[in-house]
């Protein structure tokens, strides 16, 4: 019985684990999508005028997530969208003076 146990253990720490890694292992097809749309909202709000180094900040990372997922890195990729995100997002409420 306690061998059941540990080997029970075992198999769902290799399924968790396995899980993870798939989950990195996939593009970021999401991130990506929400990185370009608050990148288009940011401009659209006047960032390039009212919040012009975060605009950018946001702009090269985008570029950096594109390259990354063109060469398949999709973890780096995840990464940079999300900090794209996070940048236009600031860049976004500058611009609006909040």
């Amino acid at each position: 019985m306690a061998e059941l146990a540990t080997y029970t253990k075992g198999g769902v720490a290799a399924v968790l684990l396995a899980l993870l890694l798939g989950a990195c292992a996939t593009a970021p097809v999401q991130e990506m999508s929400d990185a370009r749309q608050t990148v288009e909202a940011a401009r659209q709000a006047g960032a390039a005028e009212r919040a012009p180094a975060l605009l950018e900040e946001a702009e090269r990372l985008l570029e950096q997530a594109e390259r990354a997922l063109e060469a398949r890195r999709f973890r780096e990729a995840r990464e940079a969208a999300l900090r794209a995100r996070e940048r236009a997002a600031q860049a976004r409420r500058e611009a609006a003076g909040r």
